[in-house]
Order: C-alpha cells, then sequence, then structure tokens
C-alpha cells in the first residue's frame, strides 16, 4: 500500500459512496498472465475494486485502485475491469469516478498490459461528453496514468500525491528537494490539470461528492432542483464588489455557494459551479483586467463542458487586454482561439453581464454578443470599446489637446464625450450590443430571469466532426 494512503481502496469506496450502496463487478478477477513468475504471485481483484452504487441516490460507477497490489500497476485484467464499468456507464448514462494510486503499467505483462491500457485510452476518449468523468489522485499517477488523467473531466489531487509522466528525478536538473514537479501544490499552480486539492483522502472523497450535486448524469440529463434562497434576492453593496468577480459570483449564486474550479492556476479567471434558482450554471469571470494564457485555457474548457452537458454559461466581465508576458506571447492566441471556439459553438443558454471594462479582443473573447451571446447586461459605470476611453480620446481628439491652453482638462473633456457617444454602457445599449442596463443590486433576478426565459432554447450548428485546430 503506497505510503500516501491514509485510506484502503475499499474503504475509499465505503466513504465516498451512500452507505451499503456498493456492488462490486468482478471481485473474482486476478492477472492471468505466467511470466516473470507473475503466476506465483497473490493479484486479488488484480489489484483493482470496480463496481457500481449511489451518491445521494445517483446511480455512480467507482474504481478504486489497490496500491498494495504490484504497487497498483496496471495489467491486462486490471484495465479491463475498469473498461467494463465504463461500457456499463455509457449504457445506462452514469458518471465514472475513479480513484487512483497506480506506478503505470504493468512491466511483468509487457504488449498484453500496454494494450489492454491503449483501450482505456480510447474508452476514456469516447466516453468524454457522455457522462461525466471524475479522477481523484490518493498515491502516484505516473507515466500513461498521468495522461488518463487529463482524459476526465475533473481531477482532484490529495496532498503528498503525485502526478507525472516521466518521473521527476528524470527530468535535467531537478530533484525532489529543489522542485518537486510532481506535487500536487506544483502541478495545481503551473498547470491546468488539477481542479482541486485536498488535505486528506476524507476531503477528497467529500470533495467528489460535492461536486457531483453540481452535475447531471450523461448528456441528455437535466439537473432540476429547487431553491429556498429568494429568486428576487437584492444585494445591496454589489456595486462596491466591482473589481472582485468572485466576491460577485457568490452573492448572486443560490445560498451564496460557489464551487470553484482550479482557484490555484490562471488566477486572472475564476471558474466553477453555482445554482440559480436550484438550476446548474457553468460560471466565467475576470478575477483580473488582463488574461493570460493559462487562464483563457482554464475558462475554455469550463465551457467546453458545460455546452457538452447542457449547462448554461454565465460570464462576469471586466476586461481590457492581454499580460504581455514571453510565456503569454507566445500561448495566448492558441488559447484565445480555443475561448472564442468555445462560446462560439456552445448552444446552452449564454448570458454576459458586464460590471466594468470591456475592451478590445480580450473583450470578445469573454461571451460577447459578436460570439452569440443570447443576453448581454451591463451595470451602470460599465464601459465597451477598443481601448479604454482616455486613452482613445488621446489618439481621436490630439489635434484639439494640443490646441487646448490646458491639456489635463482637455483630456477629460474628451474621455467624457467619448463615453457618452460610444464606450459607456448607454452608447453601447443604443447600438444594440447591450440588451438592458441593469442596477447592480438586481444582476441575481435578472440573470435568473434570463436563464428562465432561456429554458428551451434550441440552436442548430453546421455539422463537424470535431474542430479543425
Amino acid at each position: 500500500m503506497s505510503d500516501k494512503l491514509k485510506l484502503s481502496a475499499s474503504e475509499r469506496i465505503a466513504t465516498l459512496l451512500d452507505d451499503a450502496s456498493f456492488v462490486e463487478i468482478g471481485s473474482a478477477v486476478t492477472a492471468r498472465a505466467t511470466d516473470f513468475n507473475e503466476g506465483s504471485l497473490d493479484t486479488p481483484k488484480d489489484g483493482i475494486i470496480t463496481g457500481y452504487g449511489q451518491i445521494e441516490g445517483r446511480l455512480v460507477y467507482v474504481y478504486s485502485q489497490d496500491a498494495g497490489v504490484l504497487g497498483g500497476a496496471i495489467g491486462e485484467m486490471h484495465a479491463k475491469k475498469i473498461s467494463n464499468i465504463y461500457s456499463l456507464a455509457m449504457k445506462v448514462g452514469a458518471p465514472v469516478i475513479g480513484l487512483i494510486d497506480c506506478s503505470g503499467l504493468r512491466l511483468q505483462e509487457a504488449t498484453d498490459s500496454l494494450h489492454s491500457f491503449g483501450a482505456l485510452y480510447k474508452k476514456f476518449t469516447m466516453a468524454s461528453g457522455v457522462i461525466p468523468q471524475i479522477t481523484a489522485i490518493f498515491g502516484n499517477a505516473g507515466g500513461g496514468v498521468g495522461v488518463l488523467t487529463s482524459l476526465t473531466d475533473f481531477t482532484i489531487m490529495v496532498e503528498g500525491s503525485k502526478l507525472f509522466v516521466n518521473s521527476p528525478n528524470a527530468l535535467g536538473g531537478n530533484y525532489e528537494e529543489k522542485l518537486d514537479t510532481a506535487s500536487a501544490e506544483y502541478v495545481s499552480t503551473h498547470t491546468n490539470n488539477v481542479d482541486k486539492v485536498c488535505k486528506d483522502d476524507a476531503s477528497a472523497l467529500a470533495e467528489i461528492r460535492n461536486l457531483l450535486a453540481f452535475l447531471p448524469s450523461n448528456n441528455d440529463d437535466y439537473l432540476i432542483g429547487d431553491t429556498e434562497d429568494d429568486l428576487n434576492r437584492t444585494i445591496p453593496d454589489i456595486d462596491s464588489m466591482a473589481g472582485d468577480a468572485r466576491k460577485v459570483i457568490e452573492s448572486i449564486a443560490d445560498d451564496s455557494v460557489f464551487y470553484e474550479l482550479k482557484e490555484e492556476s490562471g488566477k486572472d479567471f475564476v471558474t466553477g459551479f453555482i445554482k440559480l434558482g436550484g438550476i446548474t450554471v457553468a460560471v466565467v469571470g475576470n478575477q483580473e483586467k488582463k488574461m493570460s494564457a493559462m487562464g483563457i485555457r482554464k475558462a475554455a474548457g469550463l465551457v467546453s463542458f458545460a455546452d457538452a452537458f447542457n449547462i448554461p454559461v454565465l460570464t462576469i466581465t471586466d476586461v481590457n487586454g492581454f499580460n504581455n508576458s514571453l510565456n503569454d506571447e507566445l500561448y495566448i492566441s492558441k488559447a484565445g482561439a480555443k475561448l472564442i471556439s468555445a462560446f462560439a459553438l456552445a448552444t446552452v443558454p449564454k448570458v454576459n453581464v458586464i460590471i466594468g471594462e470591456g475592451f478590445g479582443s480580450g473583450y470578445l473573447m469573454m461571451n460577447s454578443r459578436s460570439l452569440g451571446a443570447d443576453i448581454v447586461y451591463a451595470w451602470p459605470n460599465a464601459k465597451v470599446g477598443t481601448m479604454d476611453p482616455k486613452s482613445a480620446a488621446e489618439i481621436l481628439c490630439s489635434e484639439e489637446i494640443d490646441a487646448s491652453s490646458d491639456k489635463v482638462e482637455a483630456i477629460k473633456f474628451a474621455e467624457k464625450k467619448l463615453i457618452e457617444d460610444q464606450t459607456g454602457a448607454a452608447a453601447v445599449a443604443r447600438r444594440g450590443y447591450v440588451d438592458d442596463i441593469i442596477e447592480p443590486d438586481a444582476t441575481r433576478k435578472r440573470v435568473i430571469a434570463a436563464f428562465d426565459m432561456l429554458a428551451t432554447k434550441r440552436e442548430d450548428r453546421p455539422y463537424k466532426k470535431h474542430m479543425a485546430f
């Protein structure tokens, strides 16, 4: 058993699922290989427990790896047990939850292990967009298993667990005391590969239950619920939260509950799920005014997931450009293309609330009317344009400003005129790019009303097999 594992493979399942709901499948399966004396080894359940059960009364399929059996390495029968529950889950339309502690492929089984593992790649890919897939890492997720977790929709790590493709010791100049690239802390802050980091096994299992409460069981399912929170609740001080999308999102959510994802990566964005009137809504917000490539990628991933599973999308927009670091310059155009495509292709209800600035291409990426937002609201002080009004005024009115005896006042006057005529919320609404200027304290009830109106939305797209990039 892994030294990072506090609960056994069976205890994880018992903790995750509703009491006495687990039904095991394939309990008698063991390894069938005999090379390298493997036939003489005891491999109960071939190192993995698979089956189905319930979470809050909902059907889920689950597999839990036992690091006490050959380090949890994936052999032929181990992989086939996972494939089997995936097949069942796709037939009935239920989520699959993987509880990972695995040292990689089982070397003793060579190509038998390799082929069966490759079949898992295909199985996970075919399930993508059909049923939710969640993985939680309790020990190691190494080698090809590190890739496998990225084929799932959500990944949770326990502190002390490891996620890697190449062993950190195999990276030039790297060692654990200097830089542990496989650690939960490193991976969650330097990549978009991890949604939550939890302090222990029990916390990770609780997070899975919390997350599942926001997800439908499959892409034909609609998760409909009720709330005791007032649908017409006003938020008197919400305008003071401008500049903090996280607080705005929490304030408008049912019971102020925001299930945030990937909090430690791409911090210029906040992403996650809330409920509005009992209905799950995916939310993307600008936490900072400059967008990074990592932040854009995490936003695009959530929008694509939401569209696949019929979850409405809300954007809280306040952006005026892009980060200008070398790394962002290298990757931001491709990341931006992904976010643009995610919004443009999404056919679910899409509502945008502009709470501050919306300038340039960054604004267009944020679920703008141009990309197909169904409803666009703006707070009274919002501004939308190609660039900030002051800079634009200095360019457009340069001759008048130069000729003025008081250049500061001339710039202020030109800026004020530009806001009134072009970039202010009222001017943008006159052009039809904003549907209504709403009072900030009415944001919750106006957004709920918009999604209620859009509940029966149907929209077709040209037939295509997949995106071209």
